[in-house]
């Protein structure tokens, strides 16, 4: 019924099993990946026919994962996956771009990638085993897919390079780092590193580029015995409609890309290719010659801008805007311009602007993340939003999209390496990026607004962060990396390579690369060129602020730790979180109690804070024998009074020491409701408090000496 094929190989000290034949036959490729005990299904469809009137390649990628596949019922009312998570979109990202670029020119037909996860045995991540599947079925799908590409995830664990890292050993990894590529070169870098020098990230990314070799080779044996014939792929020929958009465009969209304005350039642009549309694309305009389609036109009025931007840089090392390779543009870097927020800044590089903003919340703030791992609470979230005016258009005004979330974890990688220890500031962090213009990479623009914000808001980080986006030219050997890339630099270049970082080294590194692949020698050059390029622009965030502000801002929570016995945590909260409520409402602060005994109380009001510790300490400390303590007389009897101390507790104020000389009634010496200062003496064999008022001087609270008693 089955003919299944296998391919087992060890990688990095576990067995990796590559099966197909076996599950979902219907699909034009599909692979069963297991490397450990975790298990991931990766399928691959593709149209018969292209799409008509898409002028780009329609692929979508999916990573699910299931909860069973660990042993786990999802949260929530409904009790099934719902959405994809966070970290689904970001995987689903990660395994795209690696093998975008490898589908065959001119490729069109509608493609899905759906990998799932099937089972996780907790210590291999799924994430490296789906790109491996990935790339395994569409090897065997049939599909003009130039690969396949290999992935491998690179720890830096007691100073030596790790592949694959099992999850807990990450705990301790300086680096995390995931790197893709075919076997010649490098194709997708994506990392969040402790502030190392580019030589170590150099290093680290041809570590996983050797490590990944095995895993291409076992794909290749396995599609030799079982992958489908090849999908016929004919592209057709545009030679002639090439040749009429160059003579009609050539000359006057060479001209329009010498306007350093971005505006006034789109303008013109637009105008020559409207123009060219005319002239191609109607029967008027064709005057008896051939109609074009307003797709093969615009494919290849692309492809003319394309060369005209390249061969310039080129050729004469000068750029669209008139920079040269290495010049950053303008910067300039504002803090504290919302009022009311926690921390604000406005960061703008040349046409692109990030107004970031920063929120210190409590405890009650942090966000639960449901992984198949259990879940977890994250302490700093940083959300990245770019509104369609940032660009000068129109748009859907929605949820956060896969670029959106993208862009957002990017720039979280890159701060949290330098964020303080939480017990060392015990805050919830959010922070928010409006991207209010946009020119190239508004990411590092989030990344520079959301250093200052933070320091801003009062957050010691160890050191400011800054980020740049480095592009790439490459004609065959001749190649020009280019700082601080344009947005149109961008989308007609071949990289994308995005390094943030301090003065200290790099936090994080991401790389896309839309030819296939890059050598040693230009990441080389690429990074070091953005080392230069980082440096200038933490020169200029310094004009703005140089570390934390040492005091929070004025509608900031303030927090305060204490740490109580683990066996008073009961006393505190109370039957029913009877007293822990109370301490809230009467005090006004906020109180978090964890299971180790750590305590949180925060509020804007100094004074509810302070109120609120002394109320816990009273709680959960014991007093001292020997220690004299301001009271309140809660209660009288005939034998003495009930004084109200040290918080909550209540002790006996024999009548014999209320005062010198037995009174005849202890209403005599106090009422209810009277402050008293007491000491304590002790306790009698049933645990009852004892106090004396007769040794405590009751107008100043100071112990009587004996001989003047």
């Amino acid at each position: 019924m089955f003919e299944i094929y296998k391919e087992t190989i060890d990688w990095g000290g576990r067995p990796l099993t590559l099966e197909t034949g076996r599950v979902a036959r219907q699909a034009d490729g599909a692979v069963l990946a297991t490397y450990g005990e975790t298990t991931v299904l990766a399928t691959v469809v593709s149209a018969k026919e292209p799409k008509p009137g898409f002028d780009f390649f329609p692929l979508t990628v999916n990573y699910q994962e299931k909860a069973f596949a660990a042993g786990r019922i999802p949260g929530g009312f409904f009790k099934r996956e719902g959405r994809p998570s966070e970290h689904e979109v970001l995987t689903s990202r990660l395994i795209d771009r690696p093998i975008r670029p490898l589908f065959a020119d001119g490729y069109k037909n509608d493609t899905q990638v759906i990998i799932t996860v099937l089972s996780h045995d907790l210590e291999n991540a799924p994430d490296m085993v789906a790109m491996v599947a990935a790339s395994a079925a569409l090897t065997l799908s049939g599909v003009p897919f130039m690969g396949p590409i290999g992935g491998a995830r690179v720890g830096l664990i007691d100073g030596e390079f790790v592949l694959n890292p099992e999850v807990d050993r990450m705990v301790d990894s300086k680096l995390d780092l995931i790197v893709a590529g075919t076997g010649e070169a490098v194709l997708m870098v994506e990392s969040e590193a402790k502030e190392l020098s580019e030589e170590e990230m150099l290093s680290a990314v041809m570590f996983g580029h050797r490590g990944y070799q095995p895993v291409i080779d076992a794909i290749i044996r396995l599609a030799e015995k079982g992958a489908k014939e090849p999908r016929e792929h004919n592209v057709p020929d545009m030679s002639a409609v090439q040749s009429k958009v160059k003579e009609l465009a050539e000359s006057e969209l060479r001209a329009a890309y010498k306007i350093p304005v971005k505006f006034e350039r789109r303008d013109a642009i637009a105008a020559v290719k409207d123009k060219v549309v005319a002239a191609l694309c109607t029967e008027e305009g064709a005057a008896g010659g051939e109609v074009y389609t307003k797709e093969a036109v615009g494919a290849q009025f692309k492809a003319l801008e394309a060369a005209i931007v390249r061969n310039q840089i080129l050729d004469d090392k000068i750029r669209i805007d008139g920079r040269d390779l290495e010049t950053v543009r303008q910067i300039q870097s504002e803090v504290g311009m919302l009022p009311r927020t926690h921390g604000s800044a406005l960061f703008t590089r040349g046409e692109t602007q990030a107004m970031v903003v920063t929120t210190l919340g409590t405890g009650d703030d942090e966000q639960f993340v449901d992984a198949l791992e259990g879940t977890y609470k994250s302490t700093f979230m940083l959300h990245y939003n770019f509104p369609p005016f940032s660009v000068g258009e129109t748009g859907r005004m929605g949820s956060p999209g896969r670029r959106e979330i993208g862009h957002g974890k990017l720039a979280w990688r890159a701060i949290h390496p330098v964020l303080p220890l939480h017990h060392e500031f015990p805050y919830t962090l959010r922070v928010v990026s409006e991207i209010t213009e946009s020119n190239g990479s508004s990411s590092m623009a989030t990344v520079c607004g959301t250093s200052l914000a933070l320091m801003d808001a009062g957050v010691p980080l160890k050191r400011p962060v800054a980020g740049i986006a480095m592009g790439l030219i490459k004609e065959g050997e001749r190649f020009a990396v280019l700082s601080d890339i344009l947005g149109d630099e961008d989308h007609l270049g071949d990289m994308d390579f995005k390094v943030a970082g301090t003065e200290a080294g790099v936090t994080s590194l991401q790389m896309d690369i839309k030819i296939d692949g890059i050598t040693e020698e230009i990441m080389k050059v690429a990074l070091e060129q953005a080392k230069a390029g980082r440096s200038h622009i933490l020169g200029e965030m310094s004009k703005a602020l140089t570390e934390a502000r040492t005091d929070l801002g004025e509608y900031a929570p303030r927090i305060e730790v204490i740490n109580i016995p683990v066996d008073k945590i009961r006393e505190v909260i109370g039957s029913g979180g009877k007293v822990i409520r109370e301490i809230v409402e009467k005090t006004g602060a906020k109180v978090d109690i964890s299971d180790d005994g750590t305590v949180k109380v925060a509020s804007s009001d100094g004074k509810a804070i302070t109120a609120a510790l002394n109320w816990i300490k009273g709680i959960a400390a014991e007093p001292e024998v020997g220690v004299v303590y301001e009271g309140t007389v809660v209660k009288t009897v005939d034998f003495g009074a009930f004084v109200n101390f040290f918080g909550s507790r209540d002790g006996l104020v024999h009548i014999s020491q209320l005062t010198n000389g037995r009174p005849e009634k202890v209403t005599d010496v106090v009422k209810e409701g009277d402050k008293v200062w007491v000491k304590l003496l002790g306790f009698d064999e049933r645990g009852k408090v004892r106090l004396s008022m007769k040794i405590v001087d009751q107008e100043t609270g100071k112990e009587i000496a004996p001989d003047a008693a």
